[in-house]
């Protein structure tokens, strides 16, 4: 109508003028009705941004205040008006700010959370107040140094949600250990100085070993050639070298500082409130191992055997954030029946030397491709220089005559010798159904097709960058998996000098991710459970990015758990213990730690769940869930009874473990006796 489009002829030409923008296409140019929504309810404004003017993402923010001014001018005469921004471009924009937002919010509400945790395991305000003031100092130091990187690197914002993950969590398991290590020494009589020093030299060695764990998962993710996974890497690596830093460093100071505040109480309720209780527990573990092995294996093998059916296909359906603007106007699209325009996959037809796009065999070359793509059940039509509308049974020189500049610039380059197809799917295809369909435009015999030897294709646009997207991710898994389990067997087979143990640990590690997986599958693709996590019905696929990030940050965080209880099992040993007594005074000493820690890992990975980012709600429910198995049924009992059965061969080749050697006095353990609190240290 008139109106209508005095209205779109207004918003083209506040559009031109603004900066950043390159050219613009819509119903104005040529009168294509692909921009036009049925029935005249709405129109499509293609924007080309102008990369010379700085990152294209950022460009979003300045459009939509000029788009917003124009709202505010418009809608005086016409008050249902509505501009959204969406595309590619403003959707990674909308998730990377929401992704920031969502790992705010995720943190505001984990750290109330994770403070009771945290006094109820010390029973004290001011030992609970270290492992957060240190926790959350890890997160700011390593967004600080990040953002040094990023002046260099570019680097995704995906990376500010890991660390905020990481760095509560690390932050505050590291001090954990050496706060717990501190108090115990406290308890036989050492001075507050020799009890920091204590805590600095037997926690250190154990974190320092464990960090080294979880960075080797890190170090693997930089392998993959995807910028958010690199960006992970980066944040991942960054956050672990801060967590180990200042546990090593500020954190015995403060001890020092707040030491005698910290034992005002008395000793920490991890090793005094529920010793006797981690007692018989260990004892029950060491003395059945093989029912402990098969009760407790049994059932995380079963729920490890589901991960079979995971599927790392784009989920169907709305998972977009419902508030984000370009998610909104994905709607609009969809009632508008033109949601095709933003998953046209776009073909670049490369023509030899000699041929041009406006020649006749290049003409002709893109006529035959665009009709042998458009014959593909899949594919709504074909939009090319001589496929637009009319253009179709006119002649080559009378399209070129009567195209607007802007139509003919859209569509072929300046130098003439690439011509650009766009592919629009059939309105509601599924991502799968577009991911073979790009597969099968870039499997077309294009020499043969077009009649133009030398001729070739190059296929992009969102459709073709998932498929891109998750073959880079997938295909580099299994290179991932294999070196990140490699670097960890070697990094603790030499700091335990043993064979067995290391190869113990990845091999419950594997299962703890294979678990963690299962438990995704039933719960996002089967439905169990599916409230608890914010949704009304299942996906049918898993984020493909979800799988490899699992699989690094749960290697390195398991073997945290894995490190505190194997170094405790190890010093006892060589404190003379013989094997069954060491893993139950390991089992004793540990229990407490880990499952404080785990406690406070699960409740800050479960915070990214309520968000409403699905692809951050797998990945905190994935994580979480591996935590939890890991800390219970992994590390105080699959693994300590696997200790047991292994006996003398744990420690083999490296003899050192076997035979006693002196110890500090209050680290000196001796076996229990009936009626006891079980190996209390000796003081001084």
């Amino acid at each position: 109508e008139p109106a209508g489009r005095a209205v779109l002829e207004q918003v083209v030409a506040a559009l031109r003028a603004t900066a950043g923008v390159s050219g613009t296409l819509s119903y104005l140019d040529g009168g294509d009705s692909l921009l036009v929504g049925t029935g005249g309810g709405g129109a499509v404004v293609v924007v080309g941004l102008d990369p010379g003017h700085g990152a294209v993402d950022a460009l979003v923010v300045p459009l939509r205040a000029r788009t917003s001014r124009l709202v505010s001018v418009l809608r005086g005469e016409h008050p249902g008006i509505a501009l959204r921004w969406t595309g590619e471009v403003a959707l990674n924009a909308d998730l990377r700010r929401t992704s920031a937002e969502s790992g705010e919010r995720a943190e505001r509400r984990a750290l109330p959370l994770t403070l009771v945790v945290l006094v109820l395991a010390f029973g004290s305000v001011w030992a609970a107040a270290i492992p957060a003031v240190v926790g959350l100092l890890a997160i700011g130091l390593s967004l600080g140094a990040a953002a040094l990187v990023a002046a260099v690197w570019p680097l995704s914002i995906l990376l500010q949600n890991v660390v905020t993950m990481l760095g509560l969590g690390l932050g505050i398991d590291y001090a954990l250990l050496t706060v717990s290590r501190f108090r115990e020494a406290s308890a036989t009589g050492r001075t507050v100085i020799e009890a920091a020093e204590d805590a600095a030299r037997y926690a250190g060695r154990t974190i320092v070993l464990s960090g080294l764990a979880v960075a080797i998962g890190f170090v693997g993710l930089l392998s993959v050639p995807v910028n958010e996974l690199r960006s992970v890497a980066v944040g991942g690596l960054l956050v672990v070298v801060v967590s180990v830093l200042l546990a090593a460093t500020l954190l015995p100071g403060l001890l020092v500082w707040v030491g005698p505040r910290l034992l005002r109480r008395g000793p920490s309720r991890v090793h005094t409130g529920p010793a006797d209780r981690w007692r018989r527990w260990s004892e029950f573990v060491t003395h059945r191992p093989v029912w402990v092995l098969l009760l407790a294996g049994a059932p995380v093998v079963l729920l490890a055997l589901q991960a079979r059916r995971l599927s790392t296909e784009l989920p169907r359906g709305d998972w977009l954030p419902p508030e984000m603007e370009s998610a909104q106007a994905l709607h609009d699209l969809q009632r508008m029946e033109r949601s095709s325009v933003v998953q046209s996959v776009r073909v670049l037809l490369r023509l030899p030397p000699g041929t041009t796009a406006v020649s006749d065999a290049g003409w002709t070359a893109t006529i035959r491709l665009g009709r042998a793509m458009a014959a593909d059940t899949q594919v709504a039509s074909v939009r090319a220089l001589p496929l637009l509308g009319p253009a179709a049974s006119l002649p080559r020189a009378a399209v070129l005559a009567l195209a607007p500049a802007t139509v003919r610039q859209s569509f072929v380059s300046r130098d003439t010798q690439v011509a650009l197809l766009e592919v629009l799917p059939r309105e509601g295809a599924e991502p799968r159904a577009m991911n073979d369909l790009v597969r099968r435009v870039r499997a077309v015999r294009v020499a043969e097709v077009t009649g133009v030897p030398g001729a070739s294709v190059v296929v992009g646009g969102l459709p073709a960058f998932n498929v891109d997207y998750g073959d880079a991710v997938a295909g580099r898994l299994p290179g991932v998996v294999l070196a990140i389990a490699a670097g960890t067997f070697v990094a603790l087979a030499i700091g335990f000098r043993s064979l067995l143990v290391p190869l113990k640990a990845v091999a419950l590690n594997l299962l703890s991710v294979a678990a963690a997986f299962g438990a995704l599958v039933m719960v996002f693709s089967d439905g169990h459970g599916l409230p608890l996590v914010g949704l009304t019905a299942p996906v049918d696929g898993i984020f493909p990015i979800v799988p490899v990030l699992v699989f690094c940050i749960v290697f390195g965080l398991s073997m945290d758990y894995e490190v505190f209880l194997i170094a405790r099992v190890a010093e006892a040993r060589r404190a003379g213990l013989d094997e069954r007594e060491a893993v139950a005074e390991g089992v004793r000493r540990t229990g407490g730690i880990v499952t404080s820690a785990a406690a406070i890992m699960i409740v800050v990975f479960a915070a990214f769940t309520l968000g409403g980012f699905v692809l951050m709600k797998m990945l905190g429910f994935a994580l979480a869930v591996a935590v939890l198995l890991d800390a219970t049924v992994m590390r105080l009992a699959i693994g300590p009874a696997l200790l047991v059965l292994a006996g003398r061969w744990n420690w083999w080749p490296g003899a050192r473990a076997l035979s006693p050697v002196p110890s500090p006095p209050h680290h000196q353990v001796r076996p229990s006796a009936p009626g006891r609190s079980a190996h209390r240290a000796n003081p001084r």
